[in-house]
């Protein structure tokens, strides 16, 4: 049986990766305040994929690891609206059961595993000619 990381050192790791650029090139993600000892509250942003409703576009998102994280999964809102099935068209939240890593959540994955996968989604065949939100619209 393997060690189990702590939240916070899981979180530095992944607040390294974020700010180094070391992830995936269509997402990024960083802390909302420099000084959140805590390190709960992340922005992240996602380019939409090509040869969708959702090219050329960037996404805002927040992201909230709470105490039990990386255990639980993280809560995940779109700040820019998008139209898709597993966020509200009200508020941009994720609904966890919607989102298939959210939903079978473990504890490998992390918040780069689920922006990938939100992206991922836009570019289904079902999701990819969604009619969008004009560019620029918030929550």
């Amino acid at each position: 049986m393997s060690a189990k990381i702590p939240r916070n050192f899981r979180l530095l790791e992944e607040l390294e990766k974020g700010e180094k650029g070391l992830g995936a090139e269509a997402c990024s993600y960083g802390l909302t305040d420099g000084d959140d000892i805590t390190m709960s509250e992340w922005n992240g942003t996602i380019l939409g994929p090509p040869h969708s409703a959702h090219e050329n576009r960037i996404y805002s998102l927040k992201l909230h690891c709470g105490l039990q994280y990386p255990d639980v999964p993280p809560t995940v809102q779109f700040l820019s609206k998008i139209n898709l099935p597993c966020v509200s068209p009200v508020d941009g939240k994720v609904d966890n059961s919607r989102l298939s890593c959210l939903a079978q959540w473990k504890r490998d994955y992390n918040m780069e595993t689920v922006l990938l996968e939100l992206r991922r989604e836009m570019a289904t065949g079902a999701n990819r000619k969604l009619p969008q939100p004009p560019e620029g619209s918030t929550y």
